[in-house]
């Protein structure tokens, strides 16, 4: 039985592999102990804002097996976005993970491909894909299946290639040989706390969601509080600030996704440019981008609130 749970590992690792994730770890499913007081304190805190949904299905956020019937393995899996190319100076900024096509429809479809032959190779085996769009804590299900640890940012980190990818999940009801927990390496560097220019970092491993210029300029649908102004170093959608002050970032590599790359247009965008954007221009150049979600008036908003 062993050696089938090792093979059967291998078959899912060299398949993840062969379709470009960067890596692929595998953790048993069950109950998140040390995640579920977290989280508790991090909601009754108001930490995630107008974000409801991050109060929802607490019980399936914690543990797989209540959100995937009869599951008994996580495998998690990395994708980067990291850029060859990235903006201009002197210009308003976009998250990195935003300068190409929408990941979810990307990873969607190579996580389809990985259960078919799991399904093929394997056999009957069940289970669900799930790229950041339920009850699934991300990050904490990489950590588990020793693909790097959480940073003092509060995201995923590895020695070899720092933080600028994707985190998916299979939820399947195969048991499988599973991965050690790696170790932490941020040691008593605090260079993404001390960038921030929001002070969403409050202390290390814990950043308030609705400090975040990420939440500010994507997820809230009102105003943004004027607090604020004067602090977002021209990011009209995302933040990559405590990822590019990172130590550990310095290992980042160009993906290899063509469907990751920018719209011809976006790198050379001015200030100028952005501020007089028109629907036409924003349905153009983030035409299958995750751009869209914050909606044309949503990124005109972000743009008059840092340009004012």
């Amino acid at each position: 039985m062993l050696a089938n749970k090792s093979k059967y590992s291998a078959i899912i690792k060299a398949e993840a592999k062969r379709l470009g994730f960067l890596s692929c770890g595998i953790s048993p499913a069950g109950f998140l102990e040390t995640e579920a007081p977290r989280l508790e304190t991090w909601l009754k805190k108001n930490a995630h804002g107008t974000m409801s949904y991050m109060e929802n299905h607490f019980d399936k956020r914690l543990d797989p097996t209540k959100l995937v019937e009869g599951s008994k393995s996580v495998v998690s899996l990395l994708l980067n976005y990291y850029p060859s190319e990235i903006q201009k100076d002197n210009t308003y900024k976009l998250s990195k993970y935003a300068y190409g096509t929408d990941y979810h429809f990307v990873i969607k479809d190579k996580l389809k491909s990985l259960l078919h032959c799991i399904q093929n190779e394997i056999g009957d085996v069940g289970g669900r894909a799930f790229v950041d769009s339920a009850p699934v804590l991300d990050k904490a299900w990489a950590a588990k299946s020793g693909l790097g640890w959480i940073g003092k940012h509060s995201n995923l980190l590895t020695q070899q290639v720092g933080s600028f990818y994707f985190i998916a999940e299979l939820i399947i009801d195969l048991e499988l040989e599973y991965d050690s927990v790696t170790t932490d390496h941020c040691g008593t560097c605090t260079k993404c706390i001390d960038a921030c220019p929001t002070q969403a970092i409050t202390e290390p491993y814990v950043v308030d969601g609705s400090k975040c210029i990420s939440y500010f300029t994507i997820e809230l649908k009102e105003n943004i509080p004027t607090e604020f102004k004067g602090q977002f170093n021209d990011w009209m959608f995302g933040c990559d600030i405590c990822q590019d002050v990172c130590p550990w970032n310095r290992f980042s590599k160009a993906h290899s996704e063509p469907l990751f790359n920018p719209h011809p247009e976006l790198l050379d965008m001015t200030k100028q440019d952005w501020e007089e954007i028109t629907e036409d221009t924003f349905r153009k150049v983030f035409q299958k981008s995750a751009v869209k979600r914050t909606k044309f008036s949503g990124l005109k908003r972000n743009i008059d609130f840092i340009s004012e």
